[in-house]
């Protein structure tokens, strides 16, 4: 579950990147490896990552020989020189981010397919792109790459894969991938070895003489670096924020609302309202122990997983040396159903030949077998450990089931607070996810119960830390105070808008001519889950909020949401955005409410407005283009 959230995109200062001295070009590492296949990916949180390691392990399968490559590693205008070698083809993983955004690691890539006409003749191609219907820019990324190449005379030899995180993601690779194959032997004249057993990726070792100070406890980067910190604070190099405060936000219901404050004293990190703070969870102990104890592991054990490919830049699934219960812990993710290639993988382990056809069927691109993988694995959200405890006959060794399964990914959170009122604290507002299954078990969201548990102080005296850092975004207030803002968020949407009061409120104690400021905020009950309202009501008496607007959405007969307030205040918003230059600002569920908002502007701009739908649709678009509709949306 976890939150994805739709980021902006963000050029990471080069500083802060220490990349080890390598291979820079992709067609020498090719020639020298003997290779005649490159799959690049651009991705942000692993998927696209892990897309771009199948293809390439599946070329074997198909006389090619394959690499998997992130382009930020590589001089990608080497790319014409793909030609030089024979049937040679690069595929591209992309995966779209924020508002139809390149992922970071694929920034200098697009910059480089805008800025320049190089010619790509003989050079062969296919895309898949990974995207999310329920945004605006649905796959720009991989429509862009695939047009782009196009343009520049490369030539397509399979179209564009189109992958919708808002259905099933991974159904739709692998009937892309069905079809892409047949094309690729056709195309190179090459043939299907017919060859499905698995193919091992790396190696376990054992290590007999461990020193357990070089042994890896759940750092992403460097070895120690939870006990030694050194600033710059980023992906790789996490800052272990203490926990100052963890309280429940909502009086009663059945949900957990809470508001987290981290200590970053000392840290060097700054950061903007509307910036995101990341975290990096550790994942269900007894989730850990069960799974040990099904596969009959002893999860101490110090092991290291090395690639047999010794040329790959990625010489470890995760930081090795590590015991399978640190892995387990702090570096894969057991809670998510696993995807379809897991249980192809797995499937030669169980000894039942029913369950060895079943976990085939799932991983096969018939439609019965989507239809099964749909219902058993992701409807039922049965996640590995499910699978291994309803498949009693299934018994993988516990490297191979390590080597297999993705990395555990950072979750993001708008920040709610500001960093000018509060330079040394991050506040965090979530909802803690758990329900019931149709299997009867409860599945609980990795991180959010993770931070539920984070008493500030411990019983024996320790306090409780957070792995993290800053990411930037650009939700951002106008640089004019005196611009009037329209902030939209119900739920933990009012994460950003925290911040934006208290900067408001800032800017204001500064003697600043400070515009209307105008919240919707939308929950059930107002005694139930109305979220910062003390600190709501105090903004208002102070000035600081113009006006409040609250949907309670349960305490009366009909259902009442923000859009519908928006409606009743058409004619006062309208004079805001069309006469007073005001700001729009929407954060919370992507899937109905940002859509349902939109939809209300739309509403606004023709009834008040007097535009036609058409006129009233360009008009939006055009105050997202000048920065004044802004999103923080996620599904």
């Amino acid at each position: 579950m976890g939150c994805v959230f739709s980021l902006p995109k963000e050029r990471q200062a080069a500083a802060a990147r220490v990349t080890p001295q390598r291979e820079t070009s992709f067609i020498e590492k090719m020639k020298k490896t003997n290779r005649n296949m490159v799959v690049f990916y651009g991705s942000q949180t692993g998927t696209a990552e892990e897309f771009s390691g199948r293809l390439s392990k599946d070329a074997q399968r198909y006389g090619m020989r394959g690499m998997s490559a992130d382009p930020e590693e590589y001089d990608m205008s080497e790319l014409p020189r793909l030609a030089e070698i024979d049937n040679s083809l690069a595929v591209f993983c992309m995966a779209t981010y924020g508002e139809g955004d390149p992922t970071d690691n694929a920034q200098d890539f697009y910059d480089w397919m805008q800025e320049n006409d190089e010619d790509l003749k003989g050079v062969n191609f296919a895309v898949f792109g990974l995207g999310n219907k329920t945004y605006e820019h649905f796959n720009a990324m991989g429509k862009y790459t695939d047009k782009r190449l196009e343009e520049l005379g490369g030539k397509r030899i399979y179209d564009l894969g189109m992958g919708d995180d808002d259905g099933n993601l991974e159904e739709d690779f692998v009937s892309w991938k069905e079809q892409f194959w047949p094309a690729v032997c056709e195309h190179f004249g090459v043939e299907a070895t017919g060859d499905d057993t698995s193919i091992r990726q790396y190696e376990l070792v054992v290590p007999t003489d461990i020193n357990m100070n070089k042994v890896y406890t759940g750092e992403m980067g460097r070895l120690k670096s939870f006990e030694t910190q050194k600033p710059p604070f980023d992906a790789k190099n996490p800052y272990l924020a203490t926990v100052a405060v963890n309280r429940q936000l909502n009086q009663s219901g059945d949900r957990h609302l809470m508001h987290l404050e981290l200590d970053i004293s000392g840290s060097k990190i700054r950061y903007d309202s509307g910036d995101h703070v990341a975290v990096y969870p550790v994942n269900d102990v007894s989730i850990v122990n069960r799974i040990g104890q099904i596969l009959d592991a002893d999860l101490d054990t110090v092991i290291s997983l090395n690639n047999l490919d010794e040329e790959s830049n990625k010489k470890h699934p995760f930081p090795c040396p590590t015991t399978y219960r640190t892995a387990l812990t702090h570096y894969l993710d057991i809670t998510n159903p696993p995807r379809t290639n897991v249980l192809f993988e797995l499937s030669q382990y169980a000894t039942d030949p029913k369950d060895q056809d079943t976990l085939r069927k799932m991983a096969s691109a018939s439609p019965e077998g989507k239809g099964l993988y749909q219902s058993w694995v992701l409807d039922a959200q049965r996640n590995i450990l499910a699978v291994l405890e309803d498949m009693p006959s299934l018994h993988p060794t516990i490297d191979h089931l390590c080597e297999l399964l993705p990395r555990l990914q950072a979750r993001y959170y708008s920040i709610a607070s500001s960093g000018k009122v509060y330079p040394t604290m991050v506040s965090i507002c979530a909802v803690v996810v758990e329900f019931q299954t149709s299997t009867g078990r409860t599945f609980k969201g990795v991180a959010t119960n993770w931070l539920k548990n984070k008493v500030v102080v411990t019983d024996n005296g320790h306090k409780a830390t957070v792995p993290m850092y800053v990411r930037k975004s650009q939700f951002r207030l106008p640089f004019k105070a005196s611009n009037p803002v329209v902030m939209i968020g119900p739920g933990t949407g009012i994460a950003p808008f925290m911040g934006f009061l208290q900067e408001r409120g800032w800017m204001k104690e500064q003697g600043k001519d400070v515009g209307e400021t105008i919240l919707y905020f939308g929950c059930r009950r107002r005694n139930e889950d109305f979220l910062y309202q003390q600190e709501l009501e105090e903004f208002e008496k102070a000035g600081v909020l113009t006006q409040l607007n609250v949907a309670f959405s349960r305490d009366q007969e009909g259902k009442v949401y923000v859009q519908h307030l928006l409606k009743k205040n058409k004619e006062h918003l309208w004079k805001l955005i069309h006469t007073d230059n005001a700001h729009l600002y929407i954060c919370g569920d992507a899937r109905n409410m940002a859509r349902d908002v939109q939809n209300t502007f739309y509403d606004i701009a023709e009834e008040v407005g007097g535009l036609t739908h058409t006129q009233a649709v360009a008009y939006i678009k055009k105050l997202m283009t000048k920065g004044r509709y802004s999103l923080d949306v996620w599904s």
